[in-house]
């Protein structure tokens, strides 16, 4: 293989991983989400942004609120799941910058001193940073079920602010037996890379 990362390592964090759509009551700990975090905060992002924001939502006043903006085939599994994330890009990210890349502070007013272009880059790199969160998710030994199969709008103003733009939500727990409907294909290889 030309792959340095193990073949058991392989197959938890991308062969046998699927979205779950059950979990087991098994409950997701703060120390767990705390280590998911601490991992994938490295993952490589353009000018070191970190936009990613994640609210959890353990209370079940919160879970109240949140269930009734899933779409309907959304609800009953956001309602059982372990816990349930709400991951947003934060549009005023680059106010973070000149800390998060001290060695070229003026980046912070140079390229991202306009509303749009700073929400255009928090969505793309928050949404990097989101699916370093899923695998992380994984490697942690539980499993992931994002979903945008939601109300934006309503979850940005019950959940969020005007400066923070949802992006998916995750349930989050051990997979129950029947979690996982059957592997959907891939495209393979020469059907997605060109060489130039």
């Amino acid at each position: 293989m030309s792959l340095a990362l193990d073949p058991a390592a392989q197959d938890l964090l991308f062969r046998e991983a699927r979205t779950a759509n059950a979990f087991t009551d098994e409950p997701v700990t703060e120390e767990q989400v705390q280590a998911i975090y601490d991992l994938v905060k490295f993952g490589p992002t353009a000018f070191n942004q970190t936009p990613l924001r994640i609210v959890l939502v353990r209370s079940a006043e919160a879970r109240e609120r949140l269930v009734p903006l899933m779409a309907e085939g959304n609800q009953a599994k956001t309602a059982s799941a372990p816990l349930v994330a709400i991951l947003a890009a934060d549009n005023e990210f680059h106010e973070e910058l000149p800390k998060l890349l001290p060695h070229f502070p003026q980046a912070k007013d140079m390229f991202f001193s306009e509303r749009p272009v700073r929400e255009a880059a928090a969505g793309v790199n928050a949404a990097l940073q989101a699916a370093y969160f899923i695998v992380g998710v994984r490697a942690a030994g539980l499993a992931a079920g994002p979903m945008t199969g939601f109300d934006f709008a309503a979850v940005q103003k019950e959940f969020l602010d005007d400066d923070h733009s949802p992006l998916m939500i995750v349930n989050i727990g051990k997979p129950a037996e029947d979690a996982w409907f059957p592997r959907s294909p891939r495209l393979e290889y020469d059907e997605v890379v060109t060489t130039v």
